[in-house]
This record gives C-alpha cells, structure tokens and sequence, in this order.
C-alpha cells in the first residue's frame, strides 16, 4: 500500500480505506488525494500512522490493508460522490444519519382570486407565493386548523362549480363560487391564517377553545382529536425571548454531546421568530467525528432540491469541510450561500438557543430499551448499536406465491412506513433469501442500509447475507435466528422456544426467559406475520387469476410455464403475442387476449 500511497495524483477525489474481508472502513473526500491521504502516515522509514492523529483515526488505520480512490472533476463532485456512496455503503468509522426526509412547507398565492393554503415540500410556481416553514412536525395540523377555523375555500376545485356546496351548508365557506364574495371581504381571513401561522400560540388558543366547547357538548371524541392536534402543532414551538429587531430568515444547526449520545438540533427562523425545531439523537461510538456530523447534517438536510425558503445558516461549530459545503448549496440555491459561526450579537444567541436546547434534550431519559440494545451489541459483538433493524422471511405454499417481507425496527418501535415486500420468482428458501437481500442492496442508495439485519433462518442464510454484503464493500452487522428443533420438529412453543441465535461471535441457545432472545423474537414474529398477510393476499390474487385463466382454457400447466417465466400475472397480461404464442402456443395466446384484453400488447 505504501507504493500506492505515494504514487496518488494531485487531483480532487475519494479515498476508501479497506479491511482485510474487502469492507470498507471509511470513505473520505479530497481536494487533493496525494496531500490528504499521505496527512495520516509517515511513510518512512516504514508506514506507520502519524502519532498526532486522534484514536478514532488510529484504529480504523489499524484495521486498513487496502486503499481504493475515484478521480473527479473538483470539489464538489468529490463532495456529492462522498455523501452518495457513505448512504450507500455504511463504512464503518463514517457518519450515516437518516433525517434525508424534506420538510413541508405551508404556502399561499396571493395572486389567485380567492387565496387559500396548501402543503408543499417543493418551489410552487407563481410570482405571489408566499412560504411559511419548514414544518418538522405539524404542518398537516396546522392546515387542517387553518380551514375548521376560518371560511376560506375549501379545496382547490371548488370555484368550477357555480353552486354552493357542503362546506358552505356547514359554515365552513363563504361560497364565492355561487355568491358575489368582494375579494376585500375575503382576504382578511387569509391575513388571520398567516398570523395564526406566524404565531402559534394565537392558533392554540383559538383551538383549546373548540375543544373546550366540544368537551362542554359532549362531544369527547372530536375533543380529544383536537388535544392531539395542539400537542403535535406545540411540538414544533420553542419559546425564545431574543428579540432580533427585524423581521430576518435563519437556518440553525447545532450538536451538542454527553458521554453516551449526540443531539442534533435544527432551529428555523422565520420573520425574526422561532418557526418550527427539530432534532434527532446519534450513539456516539469510535466512528463519531463532530466535524462530519455537521457535514452529514447539512447535507441530509438539503438534500439536492433548491429548497423554497432560502436563509442564511448559522452553525454553533466550525466544522473542516465548511467551504465545500458553502460550495455545494451555492450550486444548489442558484445564488452564494451563507455559512456563518456567529461570536456574538443576536445570532449567537440563537447558538446559545439552540445549544441549551439541545443539551436540555440529551438530559431526558433515554429510550427504556437502549440498556437491551447495548446488550445486544455486546452480546452479538456488533459494531454498531443496533438502533435501526430490518428483519427479513420468506413464505410460500408448496413453492406457489413465494413472497417476502422486510419489517424495520427503528428508535423503539416498528416503523410500518419502512417495511417492504417483495413477490420472489425463486421457489427454495436460500434463492428466495438471496433474491430479497440483492433487491435490497440495490435499494440502498434511495434507503440507507439499516444498523443491523436479522433473518428468519439459520447460519446458512447468515453467511449468505454476509457473503453478498461483502461482495458490494458494505459494512452492516448480520445475525440469523433458528427455529430450535425438538425429535426434528421446530418447536415455537410460545414463551418456551428456545430458539438458536447466529452471530459472527457464535451460535448461542439463550434461555427462553431471556429479553434478548425475546426481542429478538418479537422481531422474527413481526417480520414472520407481514410475510404471511402478504403471501395470504398473493395467494388469493393468483387463485383469482388462475379461476380466469382456466375458464378460458388455459390448462393448470400452462399457467404454472407462464408464471415461472413472467413472474406475475400482471407481467403475463402486458406482455406481448408473439412472446406469449412462443411460450403456449397461438391458440392460448390468443385466449389470454381475450382473458385481458385491455392490458396485452398486440
């Protein structure tokens, strides 16, 4: 490798340090991949790491036997290509955060006749837009606030008509689809909506006081769906008494630290006042680098989408790469972007917001099962906390409607909006897991690979997992659970299996009282019944199919021969004639034309 290191170019790029299984350690970016690289070594009279490296540095060079790099134009193509393959390939000493999500936006155009509000995570066209967010929590809240209370136009297609509607019958609408409504009647309510926007405090009073008259009514249910609507809207508030003077738009971005975890705080700053927060907790572990967590930050937050609030960004750090990121959302936002680490004056009191804000969150209790978790990573010897789990199982029935499914278990609870299932073309249990875990991998660059998978199925499945994983330079943890087996049968007895953990440690029989084989458990048991609903409903589709197929002489056989082929019968109804006639002959081909006659290509 030292040859390699000293032959490097002088020229903008990525470097990946490797470990001995071909896995990637760390990517890192380069103005100039000769200087940056040779900075961690001292190349004579052997390579050894430089002494004044931080221990982080010290052991992933340790754990270094190879070196790959990428040649890119400048900067900022090293910039995007670092961001793109760290979600990718979750290099063990770099940062992945998940908060890649956009944030709404509630706006109004005042140019329309009649405004009214709407939700947007883009730019909207239009010279009279106006914006207000971003929303981390609430916005869906707000405006559905904003409609009960106010007699705006309801939805965007009710001034076609020319008659009043339901809306207007409940007081909810002025109806100026039907009755001469002046726009100067109209417009005050939409000032009120952005007033109540701007000050929140205003719309919660407005909304305790509906929900004191439903409690007074008896109407309970409707008052309690408004209780939980005031506790969403208060979520986004931060009550702050800086006074900035002028009615100015800030970005604020903060991390603070303890001994166990990180907080990132997002502060915005709309018109002088506090808009909405965000925050989310990051383990601190050896791969944690304040430098690259504001990065990750910044980036994952805009993503690559000019956002429709463009404000200047006060950082509580400095933090290396600040120039390439300045770089990149000036490319981004059409015009110079403005990175600031205020020292004094009203933005460093925001600083100072947000840091008490973020530290006073890292005081709160952690998750109940965060001591579990850390039991698991000793137990398993995992590399990573397993915050984030994607679990993996496969069903079928006598190798007809094979299926899989992926459940996600993320900061204490099933994320349901992250499973994913999967129609398998693969009739054994290995292909079928194979199958599903490439269509993952090739997932990863839209949806960053998790902390940790867990498969139903046993040291076998586990290497297969591992072996593909490795084949693409991923680091990500991999255990496997079995089914315990009594006189050959499994026996999943509940609350008495003792089922048979896999790990790159060990095969381990827990007993079946311990929480973490029962965690573990529960884990399987949820990945195990979304993949029995799913096959459940596969199954009852392609018996559907199969009733009409047959009705129109298509024998058993021959559908068994398409679908080995096609895969689906949504595949077997698009394809075309001449593929069809090849496979069953013209005769059924032309049957299955008159099975589907919208959907086949003649």
């Amino acid at each position: 490798m030292i040859e390699q290191i000293r032959s490097l170019p002088h020229q903008a790029g990525i470097y990946q340090y490797l470990d001995e299984k071909g896995r990637i350690l760390y990517i890192g970016k380069a103005k100039n991949l000769s200087k940056r690289v040779k900075s961690y070594f001292n190349l004579t009279p052997i390579l050894i790491p430089k002494s004044a490296l931080s221990l982080r540095i010290k052991k992933m060079l340790s754990e270094t036997v190879r070196l790959h790099y990428i040649i890119v134009e400048n900067e900022h193509d090293a910039l995007i290509l670092e961001n793109s393959l760290i979600k990718q390939l979750k290099p063990k000493y770099n940062i992945l955060l998940r908060d890649d999500k956009t944030y709404p936006y509630l706006y109004v155009d005042m140019e329309e006749p009649y405004p009214r509000f709407e939700l947007t995570r883009k730019i909207v066209r239009g010279k009279g837009i106006r914006y207000f967010g971003p929303f981390s929590v609430g916005a869906r809240d707000i405006l559905d606030s904003l409609y009960e209370l106010l007699k705006l136009v309801q939805k965007k297609g009710c001034l076609k008509g020319k008659k009043a509607c339901l809306f207007y019958q409940m007081e909810q609408c002025l109806a100026p689809c039907e009755f001469p409504i002046s726009r100067e009647t109209y417009l005050p309510m939409v000032m009120q909506g952005i007033e109540w926007i701007q000050n929140k405090r205003r719309l919660i009073k407005q909304l305790e006081a509906k929900m004191e008259f439903y409690s007074e009514s008896l109407r309970f249910e409707e008052a309690l769906t408004l209780r939980d609507r005031i506790e969403r809207i208060r979520k986004s508030e931060l009550t702050s008494q800086i006074d900035l003077a002028s009615a100015e738009n800030y970005d604020v971005f903060a991390i603070a630290t303890n001994e166990t975890r990180a907080c990132i705080l997002r502060l915005f700053i709309r018109e002088g006042k506090v808009a909405s927060t965000s925050h989310d907790f990051l383990p601190l572990s050896l791969s944690f680098s304040l430098d690259e967590a504001y990065e990750r930050t910044l980036m994952g937050f805009y993503g690559n989408e000019k956002p429709p609030i463009i404000a200047p960004i006060l950082s509580a750090h400095s933090f290396e790469s600040s120039d390439w990121v300045c770089e990149h959302l000036s490319e981004l936002f059409g015009k110079k972007a403005k990175l600031e680490v205020p020292q004094r004056g009203a933005k460093k009191e925001l600083i100072d917001l947000a840091l008490a804000n973020a530290y006073e969150l890292l005081r709160t209790p952690q998750p109940s099962n965060d001591p579990l978790l850390h039991s698991l990573q000793e137990l398993f010897l995992l590399d990573t906390l397993p915050a984030r789990i994607e679990v993996f199982d496969n069903s079928h029935f006598g190798g007809t409607a094979p299926v899989g499914a992926m459940i996600v278990y993320d900061d204490g609870r099933f994320d349901k909006k992250g499973y994913r299932t999967f129609h398998l073309h693969t009739h054994d249990e290995y292909g079928q897991m194979d199958e599903m875990l490439r269509r993952r991998i090739d997932g990863f660059a839209n949806n960053p690979p998790p902390d940790l998978w867990v498969l139903d199925g046993g040291e076998t499945l586990r290497t297969l997992a591992v072996d593909l994983l490795n084949s693409h330079g991923i680091h990500l943890d991999v255990i496997a659970i079995s089914k315990e087996k009594i006189d050959a049968k499994a026996h999943r007895a509940k609350g008495s299996a003792r089922d048979i953990l896999h790990s790159t440690a060990d095969t381990l029989r827990l007993e079946s009282s311990d929480k973490r084989l029962q965690f573990v458990q529960m884990l399987r048991d949820e990945a195990h019944r979304s993949a029995i609903s799913f096959h459940k409903k596969s199954k009852l589709k392609l018996d559907q199919h199969s009733k009409l197929l047959s009705i129109h002489g298509i024998s058993q056989a021959k559908i068994h021969k398409l679908i080995e082929y096609f895969g689906t019968f949504e595949a077997i109804a698009k394809s075309d004639f001449e593929t069809l006639r090849e496979l069953i002959g013209a005769k059924d081909a032309k049957n299955i034309q008159n099975c589907y006659p919208d959907e086949i290509s003649k």
